[in-house]
């Protein structure tokens, strides 16, 4: 029996994955140049992606969904990046592992200010990601991930208790990073990292 041949991708859906890709990145530079979110309009994001407003709402019904878009690209990109990394150097424990974790989406967010902005504010204080978004995809996908991997490189039951553990500590620390990224000082700002690990590992896998 010979095996079908690989179906072509419809030239309309190619075309609608760049148009979304080109709304996407247009969203991404404003916000990396310096415009605020509160500011920034699905006209400005339309025009910077040289389209109509009508052909950018065909493909997303406001700015909120946009806004909640760019974060799932990041952190999609940042999860392929964090296993280039695991796999690069694996960690000795599951609190190495975790250190890795944050340590790389600090970077993350660093080299990403449009993600850093939506995540937690210009000065670190306003979130605009949607709640619902960053239930689905930090709260469930990631946290997931984590669990799998710590199940398997560890040998740390995967049981519903952790499962708690784990997502009441993904909420902990998402908060910590945001009161990280309010300092101005670098040096505070690390030492405030450096203090989330110790006290995000200590609850996960300590006993």
């Amino acid at each position: 029996m010979k095996s079908q041949a690989p179906r072509r991708r419809n030239p309309v859906q190619e075309r609608s994955q760049s148009t979304v890709q080109r709304v996407l990145s247009a969203a991404s530079s404003l916000l990396a140049g310096g415009m605020p979110v509160e500011a920034l309009t699905t006209a400005h994001i339309a025009a910077a992606a040289a389209l109509s407003v009508g052909a950018l709402y065909r493909f997303f019904p406001d700015k909120q969904a946009i806004v909640d878009a760019i974060a799932v690209r990041h952190m999609e990109l940042f999860q392929e990046r964090l296993a280039g990394i695991i796999m690069a150097a694996l960690p000795a424990d599951a609190p190495a592992f975790l250190g890795t974790v944050i340590d790389a989406f600090v970077a993350y967010l660093e080299s990403n200010p449009d993600f850093r902005i939506l995540a937690f504010g210009a000065a670190g204080g306003g979130r605009y990601v949607s709640r619902r978004t960053r239930d689905d995809y930090a709260g469930a996908k990631v946290a997931a991930t984590i669990q799998q991997f710590v199940a398997e490189a560890f040998d740390i039951q995967a049981s519903d208790a952790f499962a708690l553990r784990l997502r009441i500590a993904t909420e902990i620390g998402d908060r910590l990073l945001g009161f990280a990224f309010e300092q101005s000082d670098p040096a505070e700002r690390s030492r405030i990292i450096a203090e989330a690990k110790r006290l995000l590992a200590g609850y996960l896998f300590a006993g």
